[in-house]
């Protein structure tokens, strides 16, 4: 951490000039004290840092001084935003790449920052796929992620049709792979892993600058979980059952919950993705939960109350 943020320092300096300690302390997020101290580490590297004193003064480079990541192309400079993600790099086919950049900017570092890299590696890892799935990389991956970087179109199977999409971004969530694209004047989502044939037509699409991907992504997800959550469910829970409601319902499903009568249950409306669903998760609450309606979801747990009952007696 100490290592990017002595990098940011000298960027930072180089690109506005004199700064204060306070000016310093509020970019980088860090006391006044951390900010001389990374000076006279600065310093001490070799780097050309001093101060300036008097009202006006604060910390500045020797004019004339730049520093920059030097011999990196086009592909290990946007690979350099992927070295935290070494299994999706290695799926876009920037592996190579990544470790290039890596390497250079390990070679741009002072000889006191070398083992940085190696200290955060040792520290931090991010393993993005959820537990319990082998991580698959779909087969139309690669050539989707260069069109992406590319700003190239693609013609495209999914679920049986072919299209001609502009793709924009790809995105990973929980292990899978989705890409947001263009198609006509809609943006739209789609798995990677639902795709067939897909070949570039090498056309350049012209990008929407204002477009941003971390905003749609977040506004499409939020209103996919919504859809799915189709019918809902009138219920009274004991405290119990409201205690272990939130680990057996869908994460999106946010209930409304109502004061507890005189013996301690809530009534509760919850939002599901159909019967059967709310069958599975209701079930898991046992005595705990009385559904009121619909009706076709408490005769099926009555049916499966009276089969246990019989059963276990």
């Amino acid at each position: 951490m100490r290592a990017a943020r002595l990098i940011s320092m000298v960027l930072v300096l180089q690109a506005r000039g004199a700064m204060t300690a306070a000016e310093l302390a509020a970019e980088l997020e860090v006391s006044e004290r951390t900010v001389h101290r990374d000076v006279r580490a600065l310093s001490e590297a070799g780097v050309p840092v001093y101060a300036e004193r008097g009202r006006a003064g604060g910390y500045r480079l020797v004019d004339g001084y730049r520093t920059r990541l030097t011999g990196l192309d086009r592909v290990e400079a946007q690979a350099l935003f992927l070295l935290g993600l070494p299994d999706a790099a290695r799926d876009m086919g920037l592996a190579d790449a990544a470790a290039t950049a890596r390497l250079k900017m390990t070679a741009a570092l002072p000889s006191t920052l070398k083992d940085a890299p190696l200290a955060a590696a040792a520290r931090f890892h991010l393993d993005a796929p959820r537990w319990f799935r082998e991580p698959v990389t779909p087969p139309a991956l690669a050539v989707i992620s260069e069109a992406v970087w590319r700003d190239r179109s693609v013609r495209a199977e999914y679920r049986g049709r072919e299209r001609v999409l502009e793709p924009y971004g790809l995105v990973l969530k929980a292990g899978v792979w989705y890409l947001v694209a263009r198609s006509g004047e809609r943006f739209l989502t789609y798995r990677v892993d639902r795709f067939g044939e897909v070949t570039a037509t090498g056309e350049r699409f012209a990008r929407d600058e204002e477009f941003d991907l971390p905003e749609f992504w977040a506004r499409w997800s939020a209103e996919f979980a919504r859809s799915l959550l189709r019918i809902r469910v009138d219920l009274r829970v004991s405290p119990l059952g409201l205690r272990i409601l939130p680990h057996v319902a869908d994460e999106a499903a946010v209930p409304e919950v109502g004061d507890a009568d005189a013996n301690g249950w809530h009534p509760v409306t919850l939002p599901a993705e159909s019967v059967e669903v709310a069958y599975s998760q209701l079930l898991q609450l046992g005595p705990e939960a009385e559904v009121l309606s619909p009706q076709e979801l408490r005769t099926r747990l009555a049916e499966a109350a009276d089969q246990m009952a019989n059963r276990y007696r």
